[in-house]
């Protein structure tokens, strides 16, 4: 009986498979891709900083690239008919095909920017991309609020605040250019101390001040960009001197006392009485039957009878 030998089955490209090669491999090349390098960058104000936009596939020599601004939900043109627009002309440029840089940014640039692309002669026409911007700015001089002086026993707060920065600082307050814990009970050092520091708003808040706690207070408020310091200031604790506060209420209440007394001797001598022509005035007693009434010149009566019935 004889076998039959089974030979192994070899497939030759013809016509038809090399056209279906050709035509998947144009479906894939034939379409226009992006891609960015960094799409979150972020550069300090006053830097310059560059909007990657890559073009990874296309078939279209000349492709038509607009870069669109995006920021508070309105959408305005950065560069569009080959030339920069809005508020970027004039400090910023094309780089190579697509990417975009801005020179000497500022806050208001942080948005996010979309950079389109149009190839004509692609399967896939369009393609784009978005890049975050942010801007940090560092802050300025805060404004710090100090009291002068503050009896001992008592509570006090001192205020930091600064409203350029970007991202929001952190603050910190300095005592005779020791940095403060954020709780004095966190640290030996403070341990006759009894104040909280908010680092978020720049509070620091003594519960009850001592004696230790006076000295020249200033505060740093820091971010991502730098950092900032007001000017130091000087806090007083004080004690408090209960035998002169006695002291000062008694003077007050002698003051008082001979004030109201003197008032009642002079009603009794008569300084209070009303006089005319240097004599007290009395209304004179009228007889039955008459009246007397008054004429403008002054000590000048008219007599008028009445009978009586």
């Amino acid at each position: 009986m004889a076998l039959s030998r089974r030979l192994p089955l070899r497939l030759c490209p013809g016509p038809s498979l090399l056209v279906l090669l050709l035509f998947v491999r144009s479906c894939l090349i034939g379409a226009v891709n992006l891609k960015s390098s960094n799409q979150n960058p972020v550069v300090r104000e006053f830097e310059s900083v560059e909007l990657s936009c890559i073009i990874t596939d296309s078939q279209t020599n000349d492709p038509r690239i607009e870069w669109k601004k995006i920021q508070d939900d309105q959408t305005t043109y950065v560069f569009f008919d080959n030339k920069i627009q809005g508020h970027l002309a004039g400090r910023a440029e094309l780089l190579g095909k697509t990417s975009l840089k801005i020179l000497n940014v500022t806050r208001s640039d942080t948005a996010s920017y979309r950079c389109e692309v149009v190839a004509r002669n692609d399967h896939k026409e369009i393609d784009e991309i978005v890049i975050d911007l942010t801007v940090q700015v560092k802050p300025v001089t805060p404004v710090c609020r100090v009291p002068k002086a503050v009896p001992v026993g008592k509570s006090a707060t001192l205020h930091c605040q600064e409203n350029e920065g970007y991202p929001r600082p952190q603050y910190r307050w300095y005592r005779n250019d020791i940095p403060l814990p954020t709780d004095s009970k966190a640290n030996p050092r403070f341990r006759n101390s009894s104040f909280v520091l908010n680092s978020e708003t720049g509070t620091l808040v003594f519960s009850a001040v001592h004696k230790e706690d006076t000295g020249q207070y200033y505060c740093i408020a820091t971010n991502e960009a730098g950092s900032a310091s007001c000017e130091e200031q000087g806090m007083e604790v004080y004690d408090l001197n209960i035998g002169g506060i006695i002291g000062g209420v008694l003077v007050v209440l002698a003051v008082l006392v001979l004030i109201t007394l003197g008032i009642c001797c002079a009603y009794r001598r008569g300084y209070f009485i009303n006089k005319q022509n240097g004599e007290s005035y009395k209304n004179p007693g009228k007889p039955d039957g008459v009246n007397y009434i008054r004429t403008d010149d002054e000590g000048d009566f008219r007599h008028k009878s009445s009978f009586v019935i």
